[in-house]
């Protein structure tokens, strides 16, 4: 069993940045994603960014080029650097743990989610 434990999130003007880190307890598998969900209020659970433990990374496309996720394998930790924030980036941002390459959290672990709000 692997637990998620978040830290960061919070209330922030538009243009504003803010940094989510998430912490990982128990034994990963070999080849593992870690990363961050997000939910907003009436739409489904999206990828936001996700990296490997190979280092590969992923972004969904609104957040290129505002979003880092960067990740340190040692610590087991993953972190995401959030740039220029936008209202419509308001959501539940939620850590995730894969065991299976490409997949969500349902192939491993989900954090207990961290709220997120971009406003004036």
């Amino acid at each position: 069993q692997v637990n998620l434990v978040e830290s960061g999130g919070g209330l922030v003007q538009p243009g504003g940045s803010l940094r989510l880190s998430c912490t990982a307890s128990g034994i990963l598998a070999r080849t593992n994603d870690m990363g961050w969900y997000r939910q907003a209020p009436g739409k489904k659970r999206e990828l936001v960014a996700g990296v490997n433990n190979f280092g590969r990374v992923q972004y969904e496309d609104s957040v290129k080029g505002r979003f880092i996720i960067s990740r340190n394998n040692a610590a087991k930790t993953v972190t995401l650097e959030m740039n220029s924030l936008k209202p419509e980036d308001t959501a539940v941002y939620y850590c995730y743990y894969s065991r299976l390459l490409g997949a969500s959290g349902d192939y491993g672990s989900w954090g207990q989610g961290t709220q997120v709000t971009v406003s004036s």
